[in-house]
């Protein structure tokens, strides 16, 4: 049963299991009112920290990816970054609905997204790995494609996949990366290349 100690709602763990989250009331400044929000704090009553950059559990929402990169509707292919490893990894989240605009012509009846759009989800997800390792230093700078090499498609991708891309960093000279990425979905993969890119001013 709920307990309050000291004005703070405290849900009381089962004897011989890990003590459960505290939770306690939280008002805007100012705020005179009932409680509008609840505030969630960690185990021994410690509030949860949101993970460091670069951590593997940093993520990117659709925002913060349109700050790093250019591309917009209907040509902006990531909608999440899920994983971020500055200057190593990152993992993006395509979801691929039947409103894609794509579909209307490839192909009318059996929609399959073109091979060249998964491609470039892959560089959309490299390239916001490239603009957050650099930091302040990629603030306005464009990724541009140097090279594809040795891509290959293992199936088709349909709507309502959910396609997962993994971009791995391979080197980093100078303004010069070179990335390989794998697209999956449901696990199998769909897709992999090779891609160098260059960061420059627009």
């Amino acid at each position: 049963m709920p307990s309050v100690a000291a004005g703070l709602p405290v849900l009381e763990g089962i004897e011989g299991e890990a003590p459960f989250c505290r939770v306690r009331p939280a008002r805007p400044r100012g705020w005179k009112g009932e409680p509008v929000a609840m505030a969630v704090e960690g185990e021994f009553g410690r509030e949860q920290e949101a993970p460091a950059a670069g951590d593997g559990s940093d993520v990117m929402d659709i925002g913060r990816i349109m700050r790093a990169i250019p591309h917009r509707y209907p040509f902006l292919l990531v909608d999440r970054i899920v994983e971020l490893r500055l200057g190593e990894s990152a993992v993006g989240i395509k979801n691929v609905t039947a409103n894609e605009n794509f579909f209307q012509g490839h192909f009318p009846g059996h929609p399959v997204m073109p091979g060249v759009l998964i491609i470039e989800s892959m560089a959309q997800t490299a390239a916001a790995l490239v603009v957050e390792t650099l930091g302040q230093a990629g603030t306005g700078k464009l990724v541009y494609f140097m090279s594809i090499d040795e891509a290959k498609f293992r199936r088709p991708v349909v709507p309502g996949d959910q396609m997962r891309i993994q971009v791995t960093k391979q080197r980093a000279r100078g303004t010069v990366w070179r990335l390989s990425a794998v697209a999956r979905v449901d696990g199998v993969v769909v897709a992999e290349a090779t891609c160098s890119a260059m960061i420059r001013d627009p």
